[in-house]
C-alpha cells in the first residue's frame, strides 16, 4: 500500500484511507471477475449434419447452429446461418466440423461454354455481341470472354443480369 506522509511525518489516518480502500478493494474485485467478453454471448459455429460435396449449394437444411466450446479455434469459420444462405461449396465439408469461409463461394453468375451478352460502353456508344465465357464467374468478378463472331477475347465484369461487360483498353 502507498502512504502519503505528512509534514510531521506520520501517515494521514484521515478522510483519504477510505476512498483509497474502497478503489483498492474494486480493484481486486475485478481482477477475480471473468472478463466482460466471458459473460458476453457465447460464440457459435455453423456445422454440417451430413458430408457435403464441392458444388453443393447450402441450405439450413444440411446445417446447424453449435455453441463454440473450443477457446483456441481460431478465426475464419462460418458464425451464423445468414453467412452461407446460397453458397456453393468448394470442398467436402464433414459433418462435426466447422466451416471455414474459404471453403465457400458465391454461386456462378455465368459458366464456361455458354453463351452470354457482351457489353461494350463508351459514352453514347454501347456495342453488344455475343460471346463464350472461358471460365465460371460470379457477380462482380472479371473474366475473360471470346466474342463468339470474331473470336477476339476480352476480359470484363459480370453483371447481375448474367450480362459481361467489357473494359476499354
Amino acid at each position: 500500500m502507498m502512504f502519503r506522509r505528512s509534514a510531521g511525518g506520520k501517515a494521514i489516518a484521515g478522510g483519504r484511507a477510505r476512498p483509497v480502500r474502497a478503489v483498492l478493494l474494486a480493484a481486486v474485485a475485478s481482477c477475480m471477475l471473468p472478463p466482460a467478453s466471458a459473460l458476453a454471448e457465447k460464440p457459435t459455429a455453423v456445422i454440417p449434419k451430413q458430408t457435403i460435396y464441392p458444388g453443393e449449394t447450402l441450405d439450413a437444411s444440411m446445417l446447424e447452429v453449435v455453441d463454440v466450446t473450443n477457446p483456441d479455434l481460431r478465426d475464419g469459420y462460418v458464425r451464423s446461418l445468414d453467412e452461407v444462405d446460397g453458397m456453393v461449396t468448394k470442398r467436402t465439408l464433414l459433418p462435426g466440423r466447422v466451416i471455414l469461409a474459404s471453403a465457400l463461394r458465391e454461386q456462378y453468375a455465368v459458366e464456361r461454354g455458354s453463351t452470354v451478352r457482351i457489353v461494350f460502353s463508351n459514352g453514347g456508344l454501347t456495342i453488344t455481341a455475343a460471346g463464350s465465357p472461358l471460365q465460371d464467374g460470379a457477380i462482380g468478378e472479371l473474366i475473360r470472354v471470346r466474342n463468339i463472331d470474331t473470336g477476339v477475347i476480352v476480359s470484363g465484369t459480370v453483371m447481375a443480369d448474367s450480362t459481361i461487360h467489357v473494359v476499354a483498353k
